[in-house]
């Protein structure tokens, strides 16, 4: 009798186990099209005026910003880099396309700030979750800081790409597609919120969108991290830890190999930002798998440099190198220096600090740093004629 009960038992938890895991690979794929639909929802709200803003592109710091602007609007620093490689194909200048890229690098980190917003009733969590979203935007603005005065003065990112376009791009002419099979499985769910939100005329469709992708991660977040607290323990936890949190250049080398898989470094980081909050990862553990984040999603502007023939395509496929060695060298020089590597980590936990005091930084954040900031030195260099 006592041997059925005990049957019973572990048959009963692993029951449970399973269809705890399969109810997390059900919130994960919610989380990813939650923030696809923010991301559609900026496309349709902004109807194109995001890419519109490339025509203001006068000087290497209002490019730097547009970068910045344009990837937050259209949430996918692929979708820029490729938009970028396509325009130095048609002309663009090089002085003008790298601090762009470089903003690029900055704007896609607010996908995982968004997602942070999930733990925001949670205290302890959502200080967490916070600085472990923030630490890869701080991160991002030093790179931008230490590297864009160093390009302007010496241009080692435009030699270095220079001579590795010439030699990778010779004899090269043959065209690539690309497939992004996670972008495949969330289509018919994004179409569908999408369909929906077209009986709805002008931007208000796109802003619903994004409220419906707000308050499905503000739902799975928490579904997620509940859940997470159950099964994320003994092996489960042991084999995460060995490829995440075991160390930097292991945790850089699992943020670098997922997001190539995914083709977004958006989504990779928006996986992490509920662990953190959930207590299953550290700050310092998350810091350097957002970094290997930042190398992979450097793959698909390759992808679509490689794809253009002509007699610019080798400046093409310079500024797509130009966006994997500014990462690169973003991560050898800062992340190898320990008072440089600890400056995110310290920004970031300042931040959480404050946002988890009042709300109304979070807000001033995102909004002064990734838009009215941005934009209002755009205005002002206009109206002052640069």
């Amino acid at each position: 009798m006592s041997l059925v009960s005990r049957d019973s038992i572990t048959y009963s938890a692993t029951s449970s186990n399973w269809r705890s895991w399969v109810s997390v690979a059900f919130l994960v794929y919610m989380l990813l099209v939650a923030v696809g639909t923010i991301g559609d929802g900026f496309k349709f709200a902004t109807a194109g005026h995001a890419v519109m803003l490339f025509d203001f592109a006068s000087n290497p710091l209002i490019a730097l910003i547009i970068g910045i602007v344009a990837t937050a609007l259209i949430q996918s620093s692929s979708t820029v880099t490729s938009i970028i490689v396509g325009m130095v194909a048609g002309g663009m200048p090089l002085s003008i396309a790298i601090p762009m890229v470089m903003g690029a690098n900055v704007g896609t980190s607010l996908t995982s700030t968004i997602v942070s917003l999930g733990h925001i009733r949670e205290g302890e969590e959502f200080k967490r979750a916070f600085s472990a979203a923030t630490v890869h935007d701080s991160f991002n603005l030093l790179a931008v800081a230490v590297l864009l005065p160093i390009e302007l003065l010496f241009s080692p990112l435009e030699r270095v790409s220079g001579y590795f376009a010439t030699f990778f791009r010779a004899g090269a002419t043959a065209e690539v597609a690309s497939f992004n099979p996670i972008g495949a499985m969330l289509k018919p769910a994004t179409e569908t919120i999408a369909t929906f939100s077209t009986f709805i005329p002008g931007i208000w469709g796109g802003i619903l969108m994004i409220v419906v992708g707000v308050a499905m991660i503000l739902f799975v977040v928490r579904s997620i991290g509940k859940i997470l607290k159950k099964v994320m323990v003994g092996r489960a936890l042991e084999i995460m830890h060995r490829t995440i949190g075991r160390g930097p250049v292991s945790g850089i080398g699992a943020g670098g190999i997922i997001t190539v898989l995914v083709q977004s470094s958006s989504t990779t980081t928006a996986l992490i930002v509920p662990m953190a909050g959930s207590g299953v990862f550290t700050l310092k553990q998350v810091y350097p798998f957002t970094l290997g984040g930042n190398l992979g999603t450097t793959i698909t502007a390759l992808i679509a440099a490689i794809a253009i023939t002509g007699p610019l395509a080798v400046l093409a496929l310079q500024i797509a190198l130009v966006h994997l060695f500014f990462n690169l060298f973003a991560i050898i020089l800062i992340y190898s220096i320990p008072f440089l590597r600890n400056i995110p980590v310290f920004i970031a936990e300042g931040l959480a600090i404050l946002a988890q005091k009042n709300k109304i930084y979070v807000a001033a954040y995102i909004f002064g740093v990734f838009f009215l900031g941005p934009l209002s030195v755009i205005g002002f260099a206009r109206l002052l004629g640069f």
